[in-house]
């Protein structure tokens, strides 16, 4: 079944769109991420200009993490304070990178930036928790046990402005999340995405916050900040299209309640890695896009025949 969106002015499958928003939730889900990492280059392949892909992709993450959110909740694992203060340097984030955002889409840059953007990110991103990913779960099947040295991360603990924490169990000061936070919110505006899967393993690795409480809890703090970028994005650019947003935003919700199932029965290794995985295969066919394409200036002409 064929339907014109009005603002990326092309026909595309409603099917297909429900479809994507189901598979991209069931991630969300298991994973604590908003899922546009794999959403947004998808939405490029089937023919979506990147500018509207961003905007857009930002309004359906935020249905899915909310979906996502409720679910933990349930369960308590959901860190409201920590995830409070990641909002505070995400919202400002969100801020700044719209700016930069409006400005390089009036030098007619935009498209290509956001594909570079993930091609670097993600690449980096991916190889990094593959790498850290494959070794805890070697740990695990050896029996040995994962040091738990959370709890002397030198320079995270010496800085000023100490919170605690009670859900994650942590003392630390507030600057690096509210730091970790402020890179999401740019990331969110310029790529379109949450963020999670770099909030994620800051989380883990920087922060040292256990696993079972940082899917909520970076789930809860990637609503507040998406919502904020499409609300900037639609009254600064124009570039959300609401049919498509309530397309992806159906299958989304659904498949979010999916993935927080599947995430609870998993080991946490286990997923770490399939998220690796899938950051690098997308990585990769951007990459692979980038490199066939002869040029951007005349792709455009060819973009609806894709």
């Amino acid at each position: 079944m064929q339907i014109y969106l009005p603002i990326a002015e092309v026909s595309v499958n409603a099917f297909l769109l429900l479809g994507l928003g189901g598979m991209v939730g069931v991630l969300s889900g298991m994973f604590g991420v908003g899922g546009g990492f794999l959403m947004t280059p998808l939405l490029f392949f089937i023919g979506i200009p990147p500018a509207v892909a961003v905007a857009t992709e930002a309004n359906q993450i935020v249905a899915s993490s909310f979906s996502g959110v409720l679910a933990h909740l349930r369960r308590k694992t959901v860190d409201l304070r920590m995830g409070t203060v990641l909002l505070v340097g995400g919202l400002t984030g969100a801020g700044l990178g719209v700016v930069v955002f409006n400005y390089l889409k009036s030098l007619g840059q935009v498209d290509l930036l956001v594909t570079l953007c993930y091609v670097i990110f993600l690449g980096v991103v991916g190889s990094l928790m593959f790498i850290e990913s494959l070794r805890a779960l070697r740990k695990s099947r050896k029996g040995i046990a994962a040091p738990s040295k959370r709890r002397q991360r030198g320079w995270v603990h010496s800085m000023p402005f100490k919170m605690r924490f009670r859900t994650s169990g942590l003392y630390i000061s507030v600057i690096p999340p509210i730091l970790v936070g402020l890179c999401v919110g740019v990331l969110s505006a310029i790529m379109g995405v949450g963020g999670g899967f770099i909030m994620v393993p800051a989380m883990i690795y920087l922060l040292g916050m256990p696993t079972k409480v940082v899917v909520g809890t970076s789930l809860f703090q990637i609503i507040f900040v998406t919502g904020f970028t499409t609300m900037l994005h639609a009254t600064t650019n124009y570039t959300v299209d609401i049919v498509l947003a309530v397309l992806l935003l159906i299958g989304g919700v659904v498949g979010a309640q999916i993935g927080t199932v599947i995430g609870a029965r998993m080991p946490a290794e286990q997923l770490r890695v399939l998220l690796a995985a899938l950051v690098l295969v997308v990585c990769g066919k951007l990459a692979l896009d980038l490199l066939i394409e002869p040029s951007e200036l005349y792709s455009l002409g060819t973009a609806g025949g894709h």
